[in-house]
């Protein structure tokens, strides 16, 4: 199944942008970020009737912006977004599907209009003890995602060459192969990877790590990809061509492939469903 993220119409509410895809023939739908909707969970259980829909990482918009941030160590930061990964998982569960996923935690309380930007220079929290807090949060949203018959998917971070210039560190959790399958064996079976295509590209270039050793390495962990491209620099949503880097390399039994192209119009995005449904499934 290839879906179209509603990431790309960040000046609509999800309703929106779901009416608009639908009535441009696009019915499978991944609701990503958006604008706040206080009447969206009433009117989502009517979309599933009429398309397949996922729900990843900052969604349903909450009315009050912040950084969703599971490895924070500040209360304000790390219980909000405790709080919003559980609403996520209600709302999956009420609509029957699998998963729920989310996006890995930062080292850093980044700004919420620095999100998908060169953040500004700040202290760095310890390595070892954010990925701990990250895994017990993880943990936790595992058990109570597991009674409800729910899976948790994580992204995999970004780190862009302009943010290398701004650390002298990496603040991004699951940016390489290590910590992420440290991440997959430290968690319950009901936790997998959302992979992003895009993310890897740049996380690589930064840190100089193999993309294909990569990909091979978590391939097992794998349930749902996140296709675009860049330039290796910046997550840029880009569309995807018939010679990207990444098409050997994926998986072809998956029922969760999205496209996170921003930026075009509808029958760009209709041209890429085509593209990739021929790639993958042909």
């Amino acid at each position: 199944m290839i879906y179209v993220s509603t990431g790309g119409f960040s000046q609509k509410t999800g309703l929106e942008s779901a009416n608009l895809l639908l009535k441009n023939g696009i019915s499978s739908i991944e609701f990503s970020g958006g604008k706040h909707d206080p009447y969206f969970a009433d009117n989502l259980s009517s979309l599933s009737d009429y398309g397949n829909l996922q729900i990843h990482n900052y969604f349903p918009p909450p009315a009050e912006p912040f950084v969703f941030n599971l490895a924070s160590s500040k209360p304000e930061v790390y219980e909000p977004s405790i709080s919003h990964a559980k609403t996520a998982i209600k709302l999956a569960a009420s609509l029957d599907l699998k998963n729920s996923s989310f996006h890995a935690g930062f080292l850093v309380d980044p700004n919420f209009h620095e999100l998908g930007k060169r953040f500004h220079a700040m202290s760095i929290q310890d390595r070892q003890k954010g990925l701990e807090l990250f895994l017990s949060r993880v943990n936790e949203l595992a058990k109570f995602s597991s009674n409800l018959g729910v899976g948790i998917l994580i992204e995999n971070n970004v780190y862009s060459y302009a943010n290398s210039k701004t650390f002298d560190e990496n603040p991004f959790l699951m940016t390489d192969c290590n910590e992420c399958l440290t991440v997959m064996n430290e968690t319950p079976k009901n936790v997998s990877l959302l992979l992003d295509v895009a993310h890897l590209k740049v996380s690589a270039q930064t840190l100089g790590f193999s993309k294909r050793h990569f990909l091979e390495n978590t391939r097992e962990h794998v349930l749902a990809y996140h296709l675009s491209d860049n330039d290796g620099k910046r997550d840029s949503n880009d569309p995807i061509e018939k010679d990207s880097w990444f098409w050997p390399y994926l998986r072809r039994d998956l029922n969760y492939y999205s496209l996170e192209v921003y930026g075009k119009p509808l029958h760009i995005l209709k041209s890429q469903i085509m593209l990739a449904e021929k790639i993958l499934f042909s």
